[in-house]
């Protein structure tokens, strides 16, 4: 199931940046104090840190991110790497238990809700074994998605759900095992 939006660039300039950081403060309430807007604004920070050409201003800002990923990951629990590959405008309603892994891609317009962990099956950190979810795809609390699935535009992931296969378009997946519930009008 190919992706509509395509890995989401990082900025090539600082004020690409802060637009991303505007357009995620708006998404996550328009509060700086948001857990879910301070671990985008991170992410935001530290992927733009990579792709700075100076190696040693990109030494020290990698640095300086990682740190603050750290103080994100303990203080708030939430995980989210400067290298996962996250679309415009990702809100993260509730802090704790999220883990997103350093290779996934999440899409644009996304929900992300407290205890979910996007990741792979097994130990390895390659990039071919994490998922990649579709944009405007909402992820329901203690949802687990493993493996190298896609996650089609506009699917609704349930509460608790593990999800292991594709799951299209406009679909639902509900509880362990996630299966599909529903399907958009017209599909079998």
């Amino acid at each position: 199931m190919a992706r509509s939006t395509g890995d989401p660039p990082a900025p090539s300039s600082f004020a690409g940046v802060l637009h991303q950081i505007r357009e995620d403060y708006t998404a996550n309430g328009s509060s700086h104090s948001r857990p879910g807007f301070r671990a985008m604004a991170v992410q935001r920070l530290g992927a733009y840190a990579r792709t700075l050409e100076d190696p040693r201003l990109r030494r020290v800002a990698e640095r300086v991110c990682r740190t603050a990923h750290r103080l994100v990951r303990n203080h708030y629990g939430i995980e989210v790497h400067a290298t996962t590959r996250i679309g415009a405008r990702c809100f993260i309603a509730h802090q704790g238990a999220i883990v997103i892994h350093e290779w996934a891609t999440v899409g644009n317009d996304c929900k992300i809700r407290q205890g979910v962990t996007i990741g792979q099956l097994s130990g390895n950190l390659d990039r071919e074994g994490a998922p990649t979810i579709g944009d405007r795809v909402e992820i329901g609390a203690g949802a687990v998605i493993l493996g190298p699935v896609s996650i089609g535009d506009d699917a609704m992931i349930g509460p608790n759900a593990v999800v292991v296969r594709d799951v299209p378009p406009g679909a639902s997946a509900m509880g362990p095992p996630a299966k599909i519930v529903s399907r958009p009008a017209g599909e079998p």
